[in-house]
């Protein structure tokens, strides 16, 4: 069940609360806007009137793979933006970013609430610019998808992008060998050179969805989190 709803502080809030009094698994909150939406590492996520911002709760049946569900649900997203929109040149940038046109398009942010030893329910954030203004500050780095689209409304995207996301937090496991193959035909990062989570470069994903780095010896590292920052003229 989708709530549509004006405004908003966040969708996320909204829906851990609908969670704790029993809401199942499928309803999605999207608001026309929102006053302190947030992304990853707690990070203010400007929402204005005119984006997509919804999020969706899934209960998986099996403990979920919370490590790689951000990659899981940003391939099913690009999936379906695909279906929608077809040639759309969409890339994704670990951790939890898409892109369109080297700018971003939109994040994803998940959340878990444990009861006892047990994942209670996962709350997936999906935050999309559709025909939102970009700010001055932020032109340089984001985009929204009305640049190559016609008109895109939330009203057409959110019953597609809710399906989409469930299916997702219903894959158990790591990541699979095709799962890693479709994440490397988009993957914006692969060959750039880093400066931070760690120095080298990048060299694509792993199945538990570590970024691996290589140094200037060829030595890979693994990272499980961190902010991407890359080196200038990094190709």
């Amino acid at each position: 069940m989708l709530h549509f709803i004006p405004s908003t502080e966040s969708t996320q809030d909204d829906l851990h609360d609908r969670a704790a009094a029993g809401a199942p698994e499928g309803t999605a909150v999207v608001a026309g806007m929102q006053t302190v939406g947030r992304g990853s590492r707690g990070r203010r996520w400007d929402s204005p009137a005119g984006g997509l911002w919804m999020s969706v709760l899934c209960r998986p049946a099996t403990e979920p793979a919370l490590e790689v569900l951000s990659l899981r649900v940003a391939l099913a997203v690009c999936g379906t933006l695909d279906r929608i929109f077809p040639g759309l040149p969409l890339l994704l940038k670990w951790p939890n970013d898409l892109l369109l046109n080297d700018r971003k398009l939109g994040g994803i942010l998940c959340e878990a609430r444990w009861q006892g030893a047990s994942v209670g329910w996962v709350v997936v954030g999906l935050g999309l610019n559709l025909t939102n203004p970009i700010s001055a500050a932020l032109a340089a780095q984001a985009i929204n998808l009305e640049v190559v689209v016609p008109s895109p409304t939330p009203a057409m995207l959110a019953p597609l992008m809710a399906d989409s996301i469930v299916c997702a937090s219903r894959l158990g496991g790591m990541l699979s060998d095709a799962e890693i193959e479709a994440y490397r035909r988009r993957d914006w990062l692969h060959g750039r050179q880093l400066v931070e989570p760690a120095v080298g470069r990048a060299e694509g994903i792993t199945s538990r969805g570590e970024l691996q780095v290589a140094d200037p010896s060829g030595s890979v590292s693994l990272r499980r989190t961190g902010t991407v920052i890359l080196r200038t003229n990094s190709r």
